[in-house]
């Protein structure tokens, strides 16, 4: 299996064509991404079904702490695969291993440590989230079950797809979180419906999601195995521990994905309060939108995650060339998503909106927010693309300023500047004022770089 897995390497990083190699790795990648985004919206589903409130409220309060995992996943993901894919292109693939191993127990060392606080202050947490007298019972079981018992597994699931990834073994590293995700959506019903009794379907729900996810890991667990003892992805302690550089550019990638994806998920939880103050249907109408972008989004983001470690490998090895094809590559595809995303959207607006809901007024209103709202579909991609490429460069602190100014200093500060201007329409064209300022300063930041004498001299 090592042969194979050093033959598959040669393959993607060096010997295939760009095209053949971006689509190898990006299009496992994109097939990942869609189940988790309809998985993720398993369970609020078949919750749904219960037509019980207060059960449908209780698993809502939990997302927000559940994607804290996601964000503790890329710390150590998304800053140890970044790192090597580079080790790899410069031949070290002694420092790569170390490098993997310290990336799954950092992992697991830090969802341990927020799945025991959890447990621990569950009570003030779930009364933080909102959690009434209703509620908290259904709030409690879920917790327990997808972060408590669940977040291990989890986080280590992703970590260990953007590890497996980064060696080039896209479909392998795809294949274990769509396995997980078609899993889930087969095991809500089973346990909500069939296995429980009435009033435990959120309990159910919980059951599915962590079983689902220790489906997944064990997936992986057996992919490494299948690796061998040699190969650069392990999870052997006797690897020893990395360079103190590499330990510092692990966490120098990896907490700019944390806080990225964290502040990503508090532009939508402030979107939700701010149209809380129109109406009801305003709120159903904004929460379908954010439902229907998320489909030429997550291609965007598996775009930039099958582009990321071909970009790293390249850049590491000094191959210019094939590092520039493959951006261009990369991007121009993702555009061609979004310009299509817009076409769709603009035209079936309302076929779209009626798939979620029913009734007439909301219909209008969410048509109506998705028609505006998705004309920032190729900013956001062009946001996410700066950002993941400044990862496979191992440029943390570019990655972070960026993830930073874009969600803290334009997108969140537009949302409330456009809403008291403007009103509830000037929610949905928030995200187009803020990310075309934020695609110039990625464009001019990008461009500096290339210009940089860090960036030149390691390319010479």
């Amino acid at each position: 299996m090592q042969a194979k897995s050093n033959l598959s390497r040669e393959d993607v990083f060096k010997d295939l064509p760009i095209p053949s190699a971006l689509a190898k790795m990006v299009l496992p990648a994109v097939a990942s991404q869609l189940i988790v985004l309809i998985y993720n919206m398993a369970d609020t589903f078949f919750v749904g079904q219960t037509n019980n409130p207060y059960m449908v409220a209780a698993t809502s309060l939990i997302l927000p702490v559940f994607n804290i995992t996601l964000c503790l996943a890329g710390l150590a993901g998304i800053g140890g695969g970044s790192l090597i894919s580079r080790l790899l292109g410069q031949g070290d693939e002694a420092e790569a291993r170390r490098v993997s191993a310290f990336s799954l127990y950092l992992g697991l060392a830090v969802v341990a440590l927020f799945s025991v606080g959890i447990l621990v202050f569950m009570e003030p947490v779930l009364a933080l989230l909102g959690a009434g007298a209703n509620t908290y019972a259904y709030a409690r079981q879920y917790a327990l079950c997808v972060i408590v018992v669940g977040g291990v597994p989890t986080v280590l699931s992703n970590v260990l797809s953007n590890l497996i990834r980064s060696v080039g073994l896209s479909r392998e590293a795809s294949a274990g979180i769509i396995l997980g995700g078609v899993l889930n959506i087969a095991l809500d019903p089973l346990f909500m419906f069939v296995l429980l009794p009435d009033g435990q379907e959120v309990l159910g729900a919980g059951l599915a999601t962590c079983l689902s996810n220790c489906a997944a890991f064990a997936y992986f667990a057996v992919v490494m195995a299948r690796l061998g003892r040699g190969a650069a992805i392990t999870f052997s302690p006797r690897a020893g521990m990395p360079r103190a550089e590499s330990i510092a550019a692990i966490f120098s990638v990896g907490v700019p994905s944390a806080v990225t994806t964290f502040l990503f998920d508090l532009d939508y939880v402030i979107i939700d309060k701010l149209m809380v103050a129109y109406d009801d249907l305003a709120l159903a109408a904004v929460g379908i939108v954010l439902k229907v972008e998320r489909f030429p989004l997550n291609v965007g983001i598996g775009i930039c995650q099958g582009m990321m470690p071909l970009v790293a490998y390249s850049y590491a090895a000094r191959d210019r060339g094939r590092m520039e094809g493959t951006v261009r590559l990369a991007r121009r595809t993702g555009l061609l998503v979004a310009g299509v995303s817009i076409l769709l959207y603009e035209l079936f607006a309302v076929q779209f909106s009626h798939l979620f809901i029913a009734d007439a007024r909301t219909v209008e209103l969410a048509a109506q927010f998705l028609r505006i709202r998705v004309l920032a579909t190729p900013l956001m991609f062009l946001s996410f693309f700066t950002v993941y490429l400044f990862q496979a460069l191992g440029q943390g602190r570019i990655a972070l300023f960026l993830g930073v100014t874009r969600w803290l200093a334009l997108n969140i500060p537009m949302l409330f500047l456009l809403n008291a201007l403007v009103g509830m329409y000037g929610l949905l064209w928030a995200q187009v004022a803020a990310d075309s300022l934020t695609v110039l300063l990625s464009l001019v930041v990008y461009r500096q770089f290339c210009r940089s004498s860090v960036f030149l001299s390691h390319m010479s």
